[in-house]
């Protein structure tokens, strides 16, 4: 399959390849005013600039036919049926390559091995002198017509060959490489065989395990693990981005076939994953609030405000809740200090449970926010759909502008989508992250909390302002603006995850443990602003490079939010500071890193 008709196809998950890519140096000259161009109706959107695909999708049809193709391969230079061409492929795993050395280096050794049978094995009496032959299963007399042989020549009548070939067809993917019933006998039993005597339903089944057995002993196929899905998904190695998308709308990581999760790896993502369904975090809570009792050792749970507390039966101790000890001792009040042996051991188990406690308040931070994505990004999907197919032909009516003038709402949803995929794996990221890295952690934060922000704006406007104008009776004067401003924050929101994605690629390389900028980070700040003549403190208020939104405009370059008098983009004129080389925004009278006071 062409895998540039599969992307087509499945635009809703498809955003990856064009997200992630770059822009050229001459992208300012042709960045024009966003209304401008859905006027004069020219598809200049970055989401049209794919890049190469890595991967294609594969329909059973297509699995059929390319297993077709290898089977009439092998039979045209084997000069062998194709039934039989079939069994050697099974058998070498669907490799043309394996089956054809292996058959030329000894012939007679691969047909004992794989069953394929020249002459019989077992020869039956002359028909002509019987008039009945006894099934080697129940051995029942029957006319030679109703007795029934593979390639070794044991007689069977018709049932028993049903009976034998339904069994381990419902046994599982063995029977693709079923033999004669004879204990004693490895003739294969071949696919004819299994034509004429299995059940229609059996024959379905035979034919799905078939097709299964193609793509699973195939290591650049995989299956797509979305529920109910057939596709499977051909992957092309070389390419380090893993995140495929199938025809059912489902994107998963090819490398752990888990949700598409780029740009955090692999091991992040299985720790993460693991750790939400694992018990670990139900032990944090019961570390952070309850305690043992003393007696029995039972946690217990506080419920109510007095400190006197009662064990449940049979124990019944009843303790203080602050000090552990014997409710009769103290007399309702616990003030007296512990001597220093009995306050170790108190401080050790109260130090534990502030551990557990902060730990169980980190995770559920990140977590919730994790979860919140995933649902908002369900949400997206299901707005998506039915965007395309419900409210862009009645919004082309109400407004009277053909579909292909609204793309720029489509455009938006889908990248609504992929960055809130990107944002919920950025708080398994966050989560991971090495709290003593204080400079890695402020930028990774700083970079989140823009595209975030940046996000919000657009779903919003997505959301919420659309909505005017789907309940308009009539054509707006105001909906240019609107395609404006969304096609704006379009671009901005993709500059703001795209800074992001390449920040965590990177290992937020850009800051080293000190918090000052790496040399590669300067340097290639310095080839930018060569490359595309853009000096320190170059004015950058201009239409085509700056979206105005409310009293705010966004610069396009760097998607600084800037206060709507600003002429030049305060964080395109940054300054390094004198002490850490840190590259401070413009408006910064005191470095973020070392608070040096700017010179």
């Amino acid at each position: 399959m062409d895998s540039d008709d599969m992307h087509d196809a499945n635009d809703v998950e498809s955003l990856d390849d064009d997200f992630y890519g770059g822009e050229t140096e001459d992208d300012d000259d042709n960045n024009n005013d966003a209304a401008d161009d859905y006027v004069d109706g020219a598809d200049n959107s970055d989401l049209a600039q794919r890049t190469e695909i890595n991967f294609s999708i594969l329909k059973e049809s297509d699995i059929r036919e390319r297993q077709e193709d290898d089977i009439r391969s092998v039979a045209a230079v084997l000069s062998i049926p194709p039934v039989a061409a079939s069994i050697l492929l099974r058998h070498y795993n669907w490799n043309v390559s394996n089956v054809n050395e292996a058959w030329f280096a000894d012939e007679d050794g691969v047909r004992r091995k794989v069953g394929l049978l020249e002459k019989p094995a077992y020869k039956n009496p002359d028909a002509n002198k019987m008039p009945k032959l006894t099934c080697g299963i129940c051995f029942e007399a029957y006319r030679p017509s109703k007795i029934h042989t593979a390639s070794c020549g044991h007689p069977y009548c018709s049932s028993c060959w049903g009976g034998y070939i339904g069994t381990s067809i419902n046994d599982g993917l063995g029977c693709l490489m079923l033999r004669c019933p004879d204990p004693a006998c490895a003739a294969a039993v071949d696919q004819d065989m299994i034509d004429a005597f299995a059940s229609a339903e059996d024959k379905k089944k035979y034919e799905r395990y078939l097709v299964r057995s193609y793509i699973e002993v195939n290591k650049k196929t995989k299956w797509c693990p979305a529920p109910g899905c057939e596709h499977a998904v051909n992957f092309d190695a070389g390419d380090e981005n893993y995140d495929v998308s199938c025809l059912c709308s489902y994107s998963f990581c090819w490398n752990c076939t888990e949700d598409a999760h780029r740009p955090v790896d692999c091991d992040t993502v299985s720790k993460w994953i693991l750790k939400n369904s694992a018990e670990s975090e139900n032990t944090n809570w019961i570390l952070a609030y309850t305690k043992p009792c003393p007696k029995c050792k039972r946690s217990i749970e506080k419920n109510r405000g007095c400190m006197h507390m009662t064990c449940s039966a049979p124990c019944r101790f009843q303790f203080c809740w602050l000090c552990l000890g014997d409710w009769s001792d103290h007399r309702g009040a616990c003030n007296r200090f512990q001597d220093s042996e009995k306050q170790a051991v108190y401080d050790e188990t109260e130090k534990r449970r502030e551990m557990a406690k902060k730990s169980l308040v980190k995770y559920t931070h990140y977590y919730e926010r994790w979860a919140t994505n995933q649902s908002s990004r369900q949400k997206a999907l299901t707005d998506l759909h039915q965007m395309q197919t419900v409210h862009m032909e009645n919004l082309s009516d109400i407004q009277c502008q053909p579909e292909s003038q609204l793309k720029f709402i489509t455009e938006a949803w889908l990248q609504i989508v992929e960055c809130r995929r990107v944002l919920k794996w950025t708080y398994a990221y966050g989560y991971y992250l090495d709290e003593h890295e204080l400079a890695k952690k402020k930028l990774f934060e700083y970079l989140q909390g823009e595209a975030e922000s940046g996000l919000e704006r657009l779903h919003l406007c997505a959301e919420k302002e659309l909505q005017v104008f789907l309940s308009a009776e009539g054509p707006s004067k105001e909906f240019n603006d609107f395609r404006s401003k969304l096609a704006g924050l379009t671009r901005v929101t993709k500059n703001f995850f795209e800074n992001l994605v390449r920040a965590l690629e990177n290992g937020l390389s850009d800051v080293d443990s000190n918090g000052a900028a790496t040399s590669k980070a300067k340097s290639s700040k310095n080839a930018a602003g060569s490359s595309k003549g853009r000096g320190k403190g170059t004015n950058r208020a201009t239409v085509s490079s700056k979206i105005t939104v409310d009293n705010e405009w966004y610069c396009v370059e760097c998607t600084y939010a800037n206060v709507g008098s600003a002429t030049a983009c305060a964080m395109c004129s940054e300054w390094s500071c004198g002490q850490c080389t840190y590259a401070n925004i413009g408006s910064a009278t005191a470095c973020a890193v070392c608070n040096q006071q700017r010179q």
